[in-house]
This record gives structure tokens, sequence and C-alpha cells, in this order.
């Protein structure tokens, strides 16, 4: 027996049948919360799985695991009220399992139900540090009467709401792992599951400290435990009586060492390790100081020409961007994490709303740093749900329509340049864009004149505006008014950007735009009134010389500034007049950033463009905070201090322009609609043939580099580039680098890498319909298509970026050689 009644004078507490010290016990509840937490928002997502798919028998399985594991934890712990839930909920599990009972709709809600009992208590126990108080009878009685086979009447247990919680921002602590899609992964040399740690407990002798006048530590506290030969893990049936009996596990003395920290236990050590959520905030803070550092060396080593500096300032430039990426690697989880409890959430919308709803989730494994996960978790969940009650039609409806009974929502995510890019559709009814009208002309948003000069587009954006509902009632999903306009605010606070497309009858598409990180951005450093500024370069699109003897000219319509580029008028915003600075001169020769927000586009007119650098992006003074156009504040390698500017805020400052274009004949229109879009495509030249094509969207940056820089190593040429050698290449083999004047350069950007492509002339940026008509004749081109009247090749950016991969990683071996000789 392991409950004692000798006095101790330590403190204690009583957990299950043992008596451990007041440290151990606060372990082992916050490592109980923090993965019994991961486990039911599996748990969630897994239930609707198999209610959609009864017959799976390795998902019931593993629900039915995780389920025991929190049962035979909790008795562990001598958490009482979560046991006697979760045992009930088991027992209806293992019905299921054992096929004695058939799996309904109302049988799983009613072990979601219990599910959701239990998160409550968690909740109650994380706040209080003990197990709150409460009367389960009503739930448990439910799904005993189930398990029996016995008819339930759902409606008499009332579904728990659950307070939302960020993803780990409530428990101090976070997993440096990876995070996979199983349901639950195996266990690592050193690891034991829970399972084992009750076995092992249960099992246990009374330590000898419990008896002795001198107690030992409890780290030296020993389990003996038979050896067993090593056996498939045996079937785990449903236990029949009220009270849990544990099972005979393998190992229980390594369980239980581990779980009282034994150190001579016998455990390897583990493959991951627990670290506090503010020792990575510290890290990255610490490494964002290093990369300041770091950008003011090297603009002193570029000041002077002391070559003694010049080979250990490179080497500790490329280890600073090498620990830059380790630690933000640190950050980055999937954004599946973020979509955990989205199939409950659909699965209950479905039942409320009555409509048969299909959730199709794609790219969850794309990364995105933690701050931004935890972000967007919300909008998320709002657009989903926005699009479950607005844009899909009921049952009925989409069958007299001809459309599948069931409706889709579907959420995509994906990496596209420097952002992470998350599209929410749906294929329902589309917005109603009459009675959008009506509801802006009736707040007062416009008039009836300037509503009826707008376009459908520009209609479809008001509804981010506060306040702004088209419901017919209020109801608890909808027609409060509070919703899209805080999905825009949220998303544009962390530098996002959010656009959408509606066809009636078709459906909707959200497209979210985000930044990977928060921390630490590319930006372009620009001036304008004799001041500098800081423009993230993942919202530029192209610059543009103007001026005078420049081929392309600002032009006024209507007092508005605007630039005719390429058949199409461009708004400009000048920089310096907006922010009550001295403006440039049409004589001089100025700079047009244009710049993406969505789907519009405007021009950002700049005296000078200076230079691009990785930027560490600060808080703004309280006194700033107001002023709405700037983003954050950062200090450049001279040691200046200067303001980010926000592209979405000054977009604002474009007005009714934005939404300007050339007029387009009926032909033109009837031939884009016939084509599909019209893509931004850079045109340059490389080695003979025709004109080479790469779609703009792929490209990181333009460069023109001193041919000198380009260094050759057996065979290959790389160029030391931020900080990190950057592999070049040909379009093809046959062409050779300039080995004098200046080379254009490509940058393509990878998952953690960057390379180069070579080419002779970078000639224009156009936009036109891209339709590949002749396969290609060789690796490297997808094919041959016509652009602005000419046959083109079309560049496979794939193909480089793979050459690009192979070269970064041959190199990666020779630069840790390089860090251990140092």
């Amino acid at each position: 027996m392991m409950g004692g009644q000798r006095s101790d004078p330590r403190p204690h507490y009583r957990v299950g049948h043992s008596v451990l010290t007041g440290c151990k016990v606060d372990d082992l509840i916050a490592e109980f919360l923090t993965e019994t937490a991961e486990s039911l928002e599996v748990v969630d997502s897994e239930l609707v799985k198999f209610e959609a798919n009864p017959n799976e028998r390795k998902t019931l399985d593993n629900i039915f695991r995780l389920v025991h594991t929190i049962k035979g934890t909790c008795g562990f712990l001598g958490l009482g009220r979560l046991e006697a839930v979760a045992h009930a909920g088991e027992t209806l599990l293992g019905r299921f399992r054992d096929g004695k009972l058939e799996v309904t709709p109302t049988a799983v809600t009613l072990v979601l139900h219990s599910i959701d009992r239990i998160k409550l208590i968690l909740n109650g126990l994380e706040q209080t540090g003990n197990e709150p108080d409460g009367d389960d009878e009503d739930l448990i009685s439910q799904l005993e009467a189930m398990a029996e086979g016995r008819e339930v009447a759902i409606e008499t247990v009332q579904p728990v709401q659950v307070p939302d919680r960020p993803i780990n921002a409530d428990i101090p602590e976070v997993v440096i792992a990876e995070v996979k899609p199983e349901l639950e992964r195996p266990l690592r040399p050193g690891e034991v599951s829970l399972d084992e740690l009750e076995a092992a407990f249960l099992a246990a002798e009374a330590p000898d400290w419990m008896s002795d006048p001198e107690p030992e530590p409890v780290a030296e506290i020993r389990v003996e435990a038979p050896k067993a030969e090593p056996k498939p893990e045996p079937k785990i049936e449903a236990p029949a009586a009220p009270a849990p009996k544990a099972e005979p596990v393998e190992a229980a003395s390594g369980a239980l060492a581990a779980a009282l920290g034994d150190e001579n236990g016998g455990i390897a050590t583990t493959q991951s390790i627990r670290v506090s959520v503010d020792v990575l905030e510290g890290l990255m803070t610490l490494v964002s100081e290093m990369v300041l550092t770091r950008n003011q060396l090297l603009q002193i080593s570029r000041n002077r020409e002391d070559s003694a500096f010049a080979t250990p300032l490179q080497r500790l430039s490329t280890l600073t961007g090498e620990l830059q990426d380790s630690v933000m690697k640190t950050r980055m989880q999937p954004i599946g994490a973020a979509w955990k409890k989205l199939p409950r959430l659909v699965r209950d919308l479905s039942h409320e709303l009555g409509k048969k709803i299909d959730l199709i989730m794609e790219g969850e494994g794309t990364e995105l740093d933690r701050q931004v996960l935890e972000l967007i978790r919300d909008p998320l969940t709002h657009m989903v749900r926005n699009s479950a009650d607005h844009g899909l039609e009921p049952t009925e409806e989409r069958i007299a329509l001809g459309k599948p009974a069931n409706g889709q929502v579907k959420l995509a995510a994906f990496h596209e340049g420097g952002y992470i890019v998350i599209r929410i559709s749906d294929n329902g009814r589309g917005l109603n864009t009459a009675r959008i009208r009506e509801k802006i002309v009736e707040k007062g948003l416009a008039t009836r004149a300037e509503v009826d000069g707008m376009n459908d587009q520009q209609i479809h954006r008001y509804i981010f505006a506060p306040g702004f509902s088209t419901a017919a009632k209020v109801t608890n999903l909808s027609g409060r008014g509070v919703g899209m306009d805080v999905v825009r605010t949220n998303i544009e606070q962390i530098g996002g950007q959010i656009d959408l497309n509606s066809i009636a009858g078709q459906g909707t598409t959200f497209t979210i735009k985000i930044p990977l990180t928060l921390a630490i951005v590319s930006a372009l450093i620009v001036g304008a009134g004799g001041q500098k500024f800081a423009v993230p370069q993942t919202s530029v699109m192209e610059l543009v010389r103007t001026g005078t003897n420049a081929e392309h000219k600002i032009e006024k319509i209507n007092d508005a500034l605007v630039l005719r580029l390429r058949d199409k008028l461009l708004p400009l915003v000048q920089l310096g007049p907006t922010l009550q600075l001295e403006a440039a001169t049409e004589e001089n020769a100025t700079f047009v950033m244009v710049i993406q927000v969505g789907e519009r586009r405007y021009g950002l007119v700049v005296n000078d463009v200076l230079d691009t650098e990785e930027i560490v992006v600060k808080p703004l003074a309280s006194i700033l905070r107001d002023v709405d156009i700037f983003s954050g504040a950062t200090i450049l390698g001279d040691g200046s201090v200067v303001l980010i500017l926000d592209p979405n805020a000054l977009s604002e400052r474009a007005g009714n322009m934005l939404e300007e274009k050339v007029e387009e004949s009926a032909e033109d229109a009837v031939a884009e609609s016939a084509q599909g879009q019209k893509v931004a495509m850079l045109l340059f030249r490389a080695g003979g043939g025709a004109p080479k094509a790469v779609e703009l969207e792929h490209i990181t940056r333009l460069e023109h580099i001193e041919a000198e820089k380009i260094e050759r190593m057996d065979g290959r040429a790389a160029l030391q580039y931020r900080g990190k050698l950057m592999p070049i290449l040909n379009v093809a083999d046959a062409y050779g680098f300039k080995e004098q004047d200046i080379q254009p350069l490509l940058v393509f950007t990878g998952e953690g890498y960057a390379m180069a492509l070579a080419v002779d002339e970078i000639v224009d940026v156009v936009e036109d319909f891209l339709n590949i008509e002749l396969s290609p004749d060789r690796p490297g081109v997808r094919g041959t298509a016509v652009i602005t009247g000419r046959a083109c090749e079309i560049l496979d950016v794939d193909h480089y970026l793979l050459r690009g991969l192979a070269e970064h990683a041959r190199r990666q071996p020779a630069q840790d050689l390089i860090t251990e000789a140092a």
C-alpha cells in the first residue's frame, strides 16, 4: 500500500493512492494540463472523422487510447471528477469498438459533450490549481444509458461552452518538436506513456523515506517490476467495472523513475524538451540585437578599406544569419495547429443550421511564426463560421438549384514570397450584391449616386465596414455586425492583407496574406523630404523611375496624381506631402514604388531608393501609436532610427483613384473572361534564342552586382549575399557569367535558402495572358508562349529551385567544417 499514515514534516499532496512532494505534483499537473489539452483537440477532430466513417477502426482505437490515457492519469493524480467523466466516455467508446453499439450522431454528440465537460474542468484546474467542484451525474448517467443501448434524449444534456484559449498562451511551456498529424506519435527514446506511468505507480511499493527518521531524496525512489520479453501491445478492452484497474505494463520502473526524476533510472536522454515561451522570446530578442549589431559592423566595414577585418566579419555575419534562422525555426508552428478545432466547429454548425457541410483543409503543414499563429486563430474561426452560416444554402435549396446536397468550406494555406497565403472559400450562394448596396445607403456609408457608380468589387468591400451586416435577424451565429471589420483589423495589425472575390451562385473566396514572422523582415530603405523610411519588401512589386528624361511620367487627372503604367492608371501617394515634408519637384528624378495590397495596387512616390536591409521591428513610442501610417520603427546599420511605413494604411491615401482603370473594350473583356486573368511577367534575355519570361510573383529580388564579386569554386559560382553564400546558376550550362561590368541576377527563395539566376539583360515587366502553346524541349523550360506579341520561353522556376537546394545542401557540410575549425 502506498498511503502510509505516518506524519511527515514536509508539505505534501494526496495524489490518488500516493503521497508526493508538492513540487513534483506541480510539475506533473503542468505536464498533464499541457498534454491533455493537446490530446483533446485531436480527439475533437478525430471524432468528427469517425462519425463520417464509423468503419475506420484505427481512428477509433486511437481515440479510445487517448481517452483511456486521460482517465488513467486522472486516477494517478487523484482527480476524481475528471476520472469519472473520462471513464464514462471511455465505456461508451468501448461499446463502439466492440461492435455492440451502433455509431449514431446522437452518440457522438454525447461523447463530444463529455470532452467539453473535461475541458471545462481542466480550465478550472488550471486557473485555481485544484479540481473544481461540480455535479456531472446528469452527463454520466446519459453516457451510461447510451452504453447500455437505452434511448437518450440528448436535449437534456446542455452543451458546455468551453472558453477558447490561444495556442500555448496560458500554458507556460511550449513543445519544441515537430508537430505531426498523427493522432498519437510513437514514443521517442527515453519517453514513457501515461499508461505506463499509471501502471508503474500502482505496482510500486512505498518508498523507504516514509518509514525512516531521516528520509532520502525523492530522486532515489526505485520501483521493482518484473522484466518481460518484448511483445506486441495488448489490446485494451473497455472496462466493465466502474473503478478502473491498472494493466501490467513493461518497463514500469523506468516509467516511475522518469516521472519522479530518478537520475539512476536508466532512462536515455530524450530527443525533445519543453522550453518556456519566455526563454524563446528572450532568445529572439537577443538575436534581433545581434542582427542590428551585425548591420552596423557591415556598414562600418563598407566605409573602410581594412581587409584584416573583412574575413572574420563576413564569417560573423554568416553565423549571425544561421543563428537567426535556427531561432526562427523554434518559433515556427504548422498552421494546422490553428485549425484543430475547425472540424468540430463545422460539425456542430452543420447540426445547428440543418446543413450538410464538408470541411476540406489543405496545407496544414505550412509553417509560420507562433505569434502570428495565435493572432489569426480567432479571425479564421469567425470566417469559417461565416461561410457556413451566410455562404452555404440550406440543403433543400442546394438540391433545387442542381448543386450537390453537401456544401463545401475549404481552407488552403501555402507560401508565396515572404507571406503565408490562406484562402477560405465556399461553394454557396455568393454575396448578395443588391442587398449590400441597399445596406450601404441605409447606413449612410455612401449616397445612392455613389453606390450606383461602384462596381461589384467595390461594393463587396463594404462588408469590412464597422457594424455592417446584411442579416435579416440577429442569431447566435450572426447579425450583430461585429465580425468582418474585426477580422480585417486584426489581420492588418500584424501587417497582413485580406481581400475577397465573390461570384453569385458559385460562392465566395477570402484571401488572407500574412507575414511569416513579425520579428525580422526585409525592407527597402527609401528617402523623402530629407528623411529615411523603411518599406516592407514583400509589399513592393516593382520600382519605376520617373522624371523629365525618364520613360514614365507622372500625370494629373482631376487634381489627382497618377502614373500610366502598361496601359493602366496607377493612383499615386506622395510620401513627402503626406508626412508634411518637402515634396520632390517634377524636374528631379523620383521613384514610384508599385505596392500591392490584396488585389489592389498603388504607387508610392519617393525621392530616393537607398538600400535593402533586414530590419528588426521595434514597437512605436506611445506618442506615435495613433499615427496609422507607421507600423513600427527600426535601427539601421549606420545607427539611425527610421520609421516603418504601413502599406495598408497608405493605400487609404490613394482614395477612390485606387479602382480607376483604363477603359477596356467589350472584346477585351470577353477575351479576358475566356482566357483567364492576366499575369505579371518579367521579360529577360539569357544566351541566344528566344526571349525568356518568368512570373513576377516567383521573384524575390532583382539585383545588379559587379561581376568581380562572383566567386568560382570547382566550376560552380556563388555570391556572398546578405550574410550567406548564395549559389548562382545559369539559364543553361552553356552560357557563362560576365567577366566584368554589371551582372543582372534574378533572386529566388526556397524553404530556408536563396539562389540566383544569372541573365544577360532584364528587358521589361509586362502583363499578359499566359497560355503555353508548345511543349518544352529541354529541362528548365515549361514551354513557349506568346507574350506581348512575341514568342517567349517560360522559365520552370521549380527546376532551378531544386538545383539551388542541391547546391545549398552540398555547401552546408563545408560551412559546418569551417564553423568547427573556427
